[in-house]
């Protein structure tokens, strides 16, 4: 990060307004996942693809990651347009969705997935660019922020798990297509931040950025502990159905583990450990969690173990936030983003991939594998600490 003395000064209202408008547009985005993440795969199921399809299909989104979204991110950073990119991103996400409905054959859901996916995969790392090039500039916190991300993520997902007992399966990708609608034109509220330029070359801030081993670490441990998630994210809804669960219990099953998400992120700004540390405690966790929940526990035991949600995922991502605050540039963030979400898409694709053969064969067993894969991302982490250590440590925990 640059000194402070580098950082342009603004208005106290000027940082409020960015907050609301950024809180708002996290909101509606990830209002977008309250719906798409428990139900996407629900409404793929609806409409008569098996299994094995989509564990495919799911996978798209981590493709991406890793190819068109390293290419939008430092696009958007060479040409000083996070916001242009963004809105651009949300509204072709939008049609893409909507053209989603139409289809119900595998192939053509997948065609179309993966061209509605290279546009909508690259805005939350560039939302998360521009987010912290906001905290910097307006002294903000970046839990805080994220937080409101997750409240309209529970209320989503509430509101989509209520439909889902009194609309039909197949009517769920109606519901994504206009919450995506919503985030689209949310976004034209957003303000550009690019009016700074800075003069510092930025083009060869990707291969910097690479030759180091202290983000390298940083970008592969977290994204080993994240990505243990896969399994979650794509068959918990379908196990938890098959189980005989409701929409609605299903829907508060996640909302609870996005309300433990919520007060970590909201008591981000006074935790004193160091950000390596709440990675590696995030990474613990997750062994924790996905050991629980590979043994068919009940539905009580099943609650609390989702509560551990804040830790496994809330937890890790503050971390990480913090020590790309800390090791990348306030002008390559994008670039860093980008690089950590290549990262983490590379690995979350193969594991899509392979889960749905495994969920197909050995059922809730598939959660060891994601054990084994949270506590890898713990080991490198800590392997790592002294090093990470000997960085400076940002006062602003939340970023």
């Amino acid at each position: 990060m640059p000194p402070e003395s580098q950082i342009p000064t603004a208005s106290a209202s000027q940082g409020r307004r960015f907050a609301i408008r950024l809180a708002l547009f996290y909101s509606t985005s990830f209002g977008l996942l309250g719906t798409h993440l428990p139900f996407f795969p629900v409404w793929l199921k609806a409409v008569g693809i098996d299994p094995g399809w989509i564990g495919i299909i799911c996978a798209v989104p981590a493709v991406t990651r890793f190819t068109s979204l390293p290419f939008v991110t430092a696009a958007a950073e060479r040409r000083h347009a996070l916001r242009a990119a963004m809105i651009i991103s949300a509204f072709a996400a939008a049609l893409g969705f909507a053209l989603l409905g139409t289809q119900h054959q595998p192939i053509a859901v997948l065609l179309l997935y993966i061209v509605t996916c290279g546009f909508w995969t690259p805005l939350m790392p560039l939302t998360d660019a521009y987010a912290l090039r906001g905290v910097a500039r307006y002294g903000l916190s970046y839990g805080p922020l994220r937080l409101w991300g997750s409240v309209a993520f529970i209320v989503c997902a509430l509101a989509c798990g209520l439909a889902v007992d009194v609309i039909t399966a197949r009517a769920l990708i109606w519901v994504i297509a206009s919450l995506a609608t919503l985030s689209a034109f949310t976004g034209l509220l957003l303000r550009p931040l690019d009016d700074v330029r800075r003069k510092t070359a930025v083009v060869q801030g990707g291969k910097r950025l690479l030759r180091d081993a202290n983000f390298v670490a940083i970008i592969v441990s977290a994204a080993l502990i994240q990505c243990s998630h896969v399994a979650y994210y794509t068959f918990a809804s379908i196990n938890w159905q098959a189980h005989g669960l409701s929409g609605l219990t299903i829907a508060g099953l996640w909302a609870l583990g996005v309300f433990a998400e919520i007060i970590v992120f909201a008591v981000s700004p006074r935790l004193s450990l160091h950000p390596w540390l709440l990675v590696v405690i995030g990474g613990a966790s997750a062994v924790v969690r996905w050991s629980v929940t590979a043994n068919e526990p009940q539905l009580a035991v099943l609650a609390i173990v989702q509560l551990g949600h804040g830790l496994t995922f809330g937890l890790t991502q503050i971390g990480v936030m913090n020590l790309l605050v800390h090791h990348v540039p306030s002008h390559q963030m994008a670039r860093g983003q980008g690089y950590y979400a290549a990262t983490a898409g590379l690995l979350s694709s193969t594991t899509s991939i392979i889960s749905g053969a495994i969920y197909a064969r050995y059922g809730e067993g598939l959660y060891y594998v994601m054990a084994a894969m949270a506590g890898t991302g713990a080991l490198l982490m800590w392997s790592m600490r002294h090093r990470l250590t000997a960085q400076p440590q940002s006062a602003a925990s939340g970023g």
